[in-house]
């Protein structure tokens, strides 16, 4: 019945939406019901090296929608996650819950995935995205039916709360928060890389990218988009295949990367002992279950320097820096190396 009372422009956007896309100037945050929608929080503390992530997948199966859950902390490798039977995206704002064991909104996230596994936070002084017309993805954001799209909608924020991780139960208060959403038809694609960082020695900036191939049908391209929130709070994007390029040469140890427009240069460099890295699920959205999908550093080294016209504007160092490199089948080589099974993402990671 309400679809039936709803016009013939909001049954167009409406539409337009389930394929995975926005228009210039929409809202990214609520959801879009495609095969994987894709929330993710990190909480760090620059002074101890603590880091604090947590992630709720919400899939859509012929059966219904379930959810891929984790929470996991560094430095003592702990990892917990888990293919929740039932899961829901809110599609009216930022929203991610999975029945009592995960509760994610824009101001709050509480988590629950057993009495070693836990987390209740609050986020105060958000630093949300500040570009109205387009997100993390760009002009990429306008194509329908891509597999992969990426908004990281949190820049930067305060946490009040405490996370039971294991056997110690940590206080966040004071902690810096950073938040992106991804999602697209078919979960996540055969080979991606991510990064993201903050506690630099000005604790306002804010450094993220997210790359991979993208495809829709015939079109099929590989693109690195990489974001620099500044100390003077200009956002720096790159991306853009044309005008602004993003070359990305990575490794399960080392990425390296470099952005070039027409005004700016961003180089990055990042590293991560492998023995250190978590091994972190994907979904296979249409077979309820989780699978080894990234090898991902939590407390990585991260080197950034912005440069404007040939001069340089900002430079910087982080020591609790998040660095991925995606991929099923080098994930999975990477569990049995440890001594699991070939779909064990339940199991304690080594700890470097």
């Amino acid at each position: 019945m309400a679809s039936r009372m709803m016009k013939p422009a909001q049954r167009v956007l409406r539409t337009y939406r389930a394929s995975g896309a926005d228009l210039p100037f929409g809202d990214l945050l609520p959801a879009h019901d495609v095969a994987m929608e894709g929330y993710f929080w990190r909480f760090t503390d620059p002074a101890s090296g603590r880091v604090v992530i947590a992630l709720n997948g919400v899939n859509r199966s012929p059966e219904g929608h379930w959810a891929t859950l984790g929470l996991a902390a560094h430095p003592h490798g702990f990892l917990r996650t888990v293919a929740y039977p039932a899961g829901h995206a809110s599609s009216e704002k930022l929203g991610a819950f999975a029945g009592e064991a995960f509760h994610g909104t824009a101001d709050r996230l509480r988590v629950d995935l057993g009495p070693d596994g836990q987390l209740d936070v609050e986020v105060g002084n958000p630093v949300p995205w500040p570009r109205r017309s387009v997100g993390g993805s760009s002009i990429f954001q306008a194509v329908p039916a891509l597999n992969q799209y990426w908004h990281p909608w949190l820049l930067g924020g305060t946490a009040r709360g405490q996370a039971v991780v294991g056997q110690e139960r940590w206080n966040l208060d004071g902690w810096t928060v950073y938040a992106e959403k991804n999602w697209g038809k078919g979960g996540f694609p055969d080979s991606w890389w991510w990064g993201q960082a903050q506690g630099f020695a000005d604790p306002s900036v804010c450094v993220a990218f997210a790359g991979g191939e993208v495809t829709a049908g015939p079109l099929r391209t590989t693109v690195t988009a990489l974001v620099v929130l500044l100390p003077d709070g200009r956002l720096v994007r790159l991306g853009d295949p044309v005008v602004s390029p993003v070359r990305a040469e990575v490794t399960d140890e080392r990425w390296l990367l470099r952005g070039r427009s027409a005004q700016w240069r961003v180089d990055v460099e990042g590293f991560g002992a492998l023995e250190a890295a978590h091994v972190l699920p994907v979904p296979l959205p249409a077979q309820r279950r989780n699978v080894p999908g990234a090898i991902e550093h939590l407390g990585a080294a991260m080197r950034v320097s912005v440069r404007r016209r040939g001069r340089l504007a900002w430079a910087g160092e982080s020591r609790v820096a998040a660095l991925e490199h995606g991929g099923i089948a080098r994930a999975r080589a990477e569990v049995e190396r440890r001594g699991g099974g070939p779909d064990s993402v339940d199991a304690e990671p080594v700890s470097g």
